[in-house]
């Protein structure tokens, strides 16, 4: 079995790999940061006796994606499982005080990067009618909260991607799954406010948020699933958030 994860350099997608390396899962490992995933590679290999195989691109790059996808060798086209996990948020602030190029960054990085490699595993999956995509999306993608804004339009963009897949997707008995997390202590809300570590670890004071490792729980928990049972959408939130606005914190 093959699983091809984007954005596996750290959080959700790193531990995503290592859960499905546990299951004995052969990888394909994405994202931008080449020693990280060089460094992983490794480290899975070693611990769990499987193949990596190491893809160094940005989503984004639209004919670096094809490129890699494209010149895979013939035994890792055969992909079983695609996690597009890759995503960021950038800035915290009202609309009217946007920076374009964040607003450029999230929507071609969460929308669009996440399309650009759907876009060549998909035939994949269609050709021998098999497959499981799983997109991280995000409780932003449920609902809009305060100063969310472009980020929360992109995640409602994967949302509706997701739908649209598993109508697609249907004739060819490939399943599609959205996972949605609430606040997760992940790098995140670093990258959200560009190396700020007080602000970011301000978002997590007074709860115990998710981790990485829930996430990649639920993932692994879908793909052992009976091949006729398809889980289309989860929120997964702490017990202390209820929904993108509500949290109860003990300061």
């Amino acid at each position: 079995m093959i699983a091809y994860i984007t954005g596996a350099t750290s959080g959700f997608g790193k531990a995503i790999a290592r859960k499905l390396a546990q299951l004995k899962y052969d990888l394909v490992i994405t994202g931008r940061r080449k020693e990280r995933l060089e460094e992983l590679a490794a480290t899975l290999q070693q611990e769990y006796q499987i193949k990596v195989l190491v893809s160094q691109y940005d989503v984004r790059d639209y004919e670096a994606v094809k490129q890699a996808i494209e010149n895979l060798p013939e035994e890792w086209k055969n992909i079983d499982v695609l996690v597009n996990n890759a995503g960021l948020a950038l800035g915290l602030g009202g609309i009217q005080n946007g920076d374009i190029e964040d607003w450029n960054r999230m929507i071609d990085t969460n929308v669009k990067g996440l399309l650009n490699v759907s876009h060549f595993i998909m035939p994949l999956m269609v050709a021998k009618k098999s497959g499981y995509i799983i997109n991280i999306g995000s409780v932003a993608g449920k609902e809009v909260y305060p100063n969310g804004n472009v980020y929360c339009c992109t995640k409602h963009a994967v949302d509706a991607i997701s739908k649209a897949m598993r109508v697609d997707m249907l004739p060819y008995g490939i399943k599609v799954s959205q996972i949605c997390p609430g606040a997760a202590d992940t790098e995140f809300s670093l990258v959200r406010f560009k190396g700020d570590k007080n602000a970011a670890d301000n978002v997590y004071k007074g709860y115990k948020p998710l981790y990485a490792e829930d996430i990649a729980d639920v993932v692994g928990y879908l793909v052992s699933m009976p091949k006729y049972v398809c889980i289309n959408d989860l929120v997964i939130t702490c017990t202390s958030q209820a929904n993108s606005t509500n949290f109860y914190k003990q300061l």
